[in-house]
């Protein structure tokens, strides 16, 4: 009986083969590919019914309609996708996959923990999220505390090199890892009174509005430490405090809040903090988006929605729409779809998009929302999210209209090189399900313990629904 090993997968994906599906003769990565005779969907521009994509040393080169320049010559690999649709690989702003595990029960704001610290990169959530044809994604820790700490942007490279995280980090000038901070508001952090954490809504912006408070004094100290000529006088310096570090790089910018909130009145209390201290936020889930949508517009607030099909599991959740995305598209948010996986599995990606048409998206917003819409809110459309000739070749082949419940995705490419083909057992195994396809992956549920507890609480005080 075979089992997936520990690791290699990575070594596998690096292994040339035959490409069943779409006809491949690709090489190393020194050697232009085009991707020919597709539909061609490049998001910043309009679908090209027959066109082509060519790549080289993990970049778009050119894209164009037609044939492709040069066609059929010797020195480059072409794949044929006659009868198939190309687009960019898709972003997800939202995901819980690696196993991951952010802060602990010690206390209710803890943004300087790191999540990457914690994250298996051999875990299989990550072939299911290429088998969804997800190319970058946002990792985040739960939501269970007001601040779980920093998330992490990663890309599902690929290939025997790829041994740790740092080899699927993004990487910020000066070699810091990309990221923003997840925060939470609402029941998830509510773990009744008494202790360090909030028992209500007011208690909880109260402890926010406090840290952030002790964040600028501690900016005032750094600040006052800097002399004119740039140097700074040690003798000034507060003593370190990594929480205070990540609020600090918060309210200069340099961070964006990645915010859980589901109720209006919940959206409602991120929006005031973050005009009361100046910090970018990226709203998240958004049940009630709908409700107050042109508040979230006139505050340049992103947005990182979630639709589900089977609603439930709390109360702040039951004014969850398929209309919101479409709502917040004509209020004019930047608005981008996430799986929160485990609770929308990274392969059902696109199926989100499909159900926000359903529910008043326009085509190209539903199609932006997977794309060019979740860069822009990871502060990295300069890279991704389009097939754009000086970005990131990233891209996916899919069997058809990307919206439709039909469509499969064939293939993923990552930065040119071939990360995913549902014609290799292994990755079909991981895109269809079935046995061994992800025996060492568990479901990541952040606030189950004080779900448990707080349930409890009910139950011995004669409460509860």
């Amino acid at each position: 009986m075979r089992t997936i090993g520990s690791g290699g997968w990575w070594v596998g994906l690096a292994i040339a083969g035959g490409v069943a599906l779409c006809t491949s003769a690709a090489r190393a990565q020194e050697t232009p590919t085009a991707f020919i005779n597709a539909r061609v969907i490049p998001i910043d521009g309009a679908e090209i019914d027959r066109g082509y994509v060519i790549v080289r040393d993990g970049k778009i080169v050119a894209v164009g309609a037609g044939d492709a320049p040069g066609q059929g010559r010797a020195e480059r690999a072409e794949v044929d996708c006659a009868g198939k649709v190309v687009m960019p690989g898709l972003v997800d702003t939202h995901s819980h996959i690696g196993g991951i595990g952010g802060a602990d029960g010690s206390g209710p704001i803890q943004p300087g923990v790191r999540v990457r610290d914690s994250i298996n990169v051999r875990d299989s959530g990550f072939r299911r999220a290429l088998a969804g044809g997800l190319t970058t994604v946002n990792i985040m820790p739960g939501s269970g505390h007001l601040s779980s700490g920093q998330t992490v942007y990663a890309k599902l490279r690929f290939g025997d090199e790829v041994r740790t995280i740092d080899d699927i980090t993004i990487w910020n000038e000066g070699h810091t890892p990309a990221g923003g901070l997840k925060m939470a508001n609402g029941t998830n952090s509510q773990r009744g009174g008494g202790g360090a954490f909030p028992g209500t809504r007011g208690r909880s912006a109260f402890l926010v509005r406090n840290a952030f408070i002790k964040a600028q004094e501690y900016k005032q100290k750094l600040d006052a430490a800097r002399r004119e000529d740039g140097s700074v006088d040690e003798s000034k310096l507060p003593e370190r405090d990594l929480d205070m570090e990540v609020l600090v790089e918060v309210l200069e910018g340099k961070r964006v809040v990645h915010h859980h909130t589901h109720r209006h009145d919940d959206i409602m209390t991120v929006l005031r903090l973050a005009d009361e201290f100046g910090f970018r936020v990226v709203l998240h889930h958004v049940s009630d988006g709908w409700l107050v949508a042109d508040e979230i517009a006139s505050a340049h607030a992103g947005v990182s929605a979630i639709l589900v099909d089977s609603p439930g599991g709390k109360h702040e959740a039951v004014g969850l729409r398929f209309e919101t995305p479409g709502v917040l598209e004509r209020a004019g948010a930047v608005t981008a779809l996430h799986t929160d996986d485990w609770i929308t599995d990274s392969r059902l990606l696109l199926r989100m998009a499909g159900l926000a048409v359903r529910g008043g998206m326009t085509r190209q917003g539903a199609l932006e929302s997977v794309t060019i819409a979740g860069a822009k809110l990871l502060d990295l459309e300069d890279r991704v999210g389009s097939l754009t000739p000086g970005k990131d070749a990233d891209l996916i082949i899919l069997s058809g209209d990307p919206l439709s419940v039909y469509t499969v995705v064939e293939q993923t490419y990552v930065e040119g090189r071939l990360a995913f083909d549902r014609s290799r057992p292994d990755d079909r195994l991981h895109a269809m399900g079935g046995y061994n396809a992800a025996t060492d992956t568990e479901p990541y549920f952040c606030c189950y313990d004080a779900e448990m507890k707080h349930a409890a609480g009910l139950a011995q005080s004669g409460g509860g629904q």
